[in-house]
C-alpha cells in the first residue's frame, strides 16, 4: 500500500513539472500544422500556422537545412515549388513571428517502389515453427531448460497423482 502512494506521489510530481513545459512547446513550435501535396513536379504547402505570413523551405538529403533548400514566401498562408525533380523532401515553415510549422515529408515523381505481386527473394519461410529466425545457442538452451522443466513438473504431478490414487 505504502509504495502505491508513493509511484502515484512521484507520477504528480513529475506530470507537474511536465504541464508547463507541454503548453509552452506550441507556442515555440507549431508542429505538424501544414499540409504538403506534390502533383507532378509541382510540390504546395498551404498552412495555418502562420497568420502574419513566413517562408517555406522544401529541403532534400544534400541541402538539410532550412537555409539551404529552395525557399518561397507564403502567400495567404500558401507556397507552390514548380520543377521539382523526383526525390524525397522536408518541407518546413517559418513564420513572421518566429514559430516554425512541420516539417512533413513529401515524395515528387515516381520513385521505384515494391510490387505487391513481387515473389518474395528468399521464398516461403515455412516448416516447424515457422522458421522465421535464426536462433542463437543461448534461446536454444533456454528453450531446452523450460521445456525438460515442464517435463519434469508434469512427470512429479502424475507420479504423485497415481500416489494419492492407491491410497483411497
Amino acid at each position: 500500500m505504502r509504495s502505491t502512494q508513493i509511484y502515484v506521489r512521484a507520477g504528480l510530481t513529475v506530470s507537474a513539472a511536465v504541464f508547463p513545459l507541454a503548453l509552452a512547446a506550441p507556442a515555440a513550435f507549431a508542429g505538424g500544422g501544414i499540409s504538403v501535396t506534390a502533383t507532378g513536379s509541382t510540390v504546395r504547402v498551404t498552412t495555418a500556422a502562420c497568420a502574419g505570413g513566413g517562408t517555406a523551405s522544401l529541403m532534400d538529403a544534400a541541402n538539410a537545412s532550412f537555409a539551404g533548400g529552395r525557399q518561397v514566401q507564403l502567400t495567404n498562408g500558401s507556397g507552390t515549388w514548380r520543377n521539382v525533380s523526383a526525390g524525397t523532401y522536408t518541407v518546413l515553415v517559418a513564420c513572421q513571428d518566429g514559430s516554425q510549422a512541420g516539417p512533413q515529408t513529401v515524395t515528387v515523381g515516381s520513385m521505384p517502389t515494391a510490387s505487391s505481386t513481387a515473389a518474395p527473394s528468399r521464398g516461403v519461410r515455412g516448416g516447424l515453427g515457422g522458421g522465421a529466425e535464426d536462433r542463437g545457442a543461448l534461446t536454444l538452451m533456454t528453450g531446452g531448460v523450460l521445456v525438460a522443466t515442464a517435463a519434469a513438473g508434469g512427470g512429479v504431478w502424475y507420479l504423485r497423482r497415481r500416489a494419492a490414487g492407491d491410497r483411497g
